[in-house]
């Protein structure tokens, strides 16, 4: 891969908030990434990490150890893998703000997935996430800080109130949360560039962007991960982003995930087309545009978000809820007008027992599992004391 590739860095993704690998399975397949031709991985720690002082909440039961992360830095460079890790600073901070300790810096107070960014703690909040991370990457030229599918920003209080004020903007508000990140990033290690997630900056126009000052302070990286993606469009994109101030940009494919909520097995075909679009991105912009590209590996992809295993555990991600419950109900209604009409049709050939016992058999059993369904939707959406356990990914 590496004798054919234009990417310098050639990262793997691991995803290690959901069913993270044992340390000594990364050691069988740290030297297989560089047999295939990588070069350095993009480690997603989450709650994985082994958090310290009042952060120690948000270790999983399971978390490394900080002799551990140490180990899995050694085995990356056995396999001359150079380490990135990855902290998420605005938008999928379920595993943080999940927390009774951290839950008043949601954005919105029932989704626990996006920071506040007008309060100071939440700031110093994922600062000492960082400063805690780069502790133990110590050298690290990069961390990923994040900040994609930033869902409900703008929709708390303080924000509705601040949007309202000389005319302020989404845009604005995002960009001035990065800038604040990124900025502590070069302020307390100077040696380390912040990357950054690009959805959230896509439609932010070229001037606004340019007078940011975030294209000075941030490597972008363009993530997608379709089969189809519009090669043009993405050149068209990547000059965008270099005519705001943007120096250095990355791609980003998959090589499993991202392609639907249910997947037991990935699809070889669209991860293969997608990687080889990308390959016609970087050989269609200007040479040296891309710095180099992650492959990312998204986790819990087999029975998404609303498994058995999920509801009979109550860990339903609200932003589930709130997707599912309304069709859910409109779908009993339809159901039970159509109950009422088969069994009047029913009634008018066949004597009360015989309808009983067809309804009892061919239609009971539907009724019974979309009844269930629902009634473990009020009970997840129902007002609850934030959790402490493992936390509903989004993906």
């Amino acid at each position: 891969m590496s004798g054919s590739t234009p990417f310098k860095m050639r990262l793997v993704h691991l995803d290690l908030k959901g069913a993270p690998p044992k340390v000594s399975y990364l050691s069988e397949i740290f030297p297989l990434f560089h047999d295939l031709g990588a070069n350095g991985l993009l480690i997603e720690y989450e709650d994985m990490f082994p958090y310290e002082g009042h952060l120690q909440l948000l270790r999983a039961k399971h978390a490394y150890s900080p002799s551990e992360v140490k180990e899995i830095l050694h085995l990356a460079r056995l396999s001359e893998l150079e380490v990135i890790p990855l902290v998420q600073t605005f938008g999928h901070m379920e595993f943080v703000l999940k927390h009774a300790a951290f839950a008043h810096l949601r954005e919105v107070a029932l989704f626990p997935n996006t920071l506040n960014p007008h309060e100071a703690e939440s700031l110093a909040l994922v600062g000492a996430m960082i400063d805690q991370v780069l502790g133990l990457h110590g050298g690290s030229s990069w961390l990923h800080i994040g900040c994609d599918e930033v869902y409900h920003l703008g929709e708390g209080a303080a924000s509705r109130r601040w949007l309202e004020q000389e005319q302020h903007s989404k845009a604005q508000l995002c960009l001035s949360h990065v800038r604040a990140v990124a900025s502590h990033v070069l302020a307390r290690h100077p040696g380390t560039t912040p990357l950054l997630w690009d959805d959230m900056l896509r439609d932010i126009p070229k001037d606004q962007l340019a007078v940011s000052g975030v294209p000075q302070l941030v490597e972008l990286v363009l993530w997608d991960y379709r089969a189809d993606l519009d090669i043009h469009d993405k050149v068209l994109l990547m000059e965008k982003y270099r005519e705001c101030g943007f120096l250095r940009l990355w791609a980003a494919s998959a090589f499993k995930g991202a392609t639907g909520a249910s997947q037991a097995l990935p699809p070889i075909e669209h991860h293969l087309r997608n990687h080889a679009q990308w390959l016609q991105v970087a050989g269609s912009g200007p040479a040296d545009t891309l710095q180099g590209i992650v492959l990312t590996g998204w986790q819990r992809y087999v029975t998404g978000w609303f498994s058995p295993y999920h509801r009979r555990r109550n860990l339903i991600h609200p932003v589930m809820v709130q997707h599912i419950q309304p069709e859910a109900l409109s779908l009993l209604a339809r159901w039970s007008s159509l109950v009422q009409e088969l069994e009047a049709a029913l009634q008018l050939v066949f004597y009360p027992d015989a309808v009983e016992e067809w309804l009892e058999e061919n239609v009971l059993p539907s009724m019974q599992r979309l009844q269930g369904l629902l009634q473990d939707l009020s009970q997840a959406a129902a007002p609850q004391p934030p959790s402490t356990g493992p936390t509903p990914d989004t993906g």
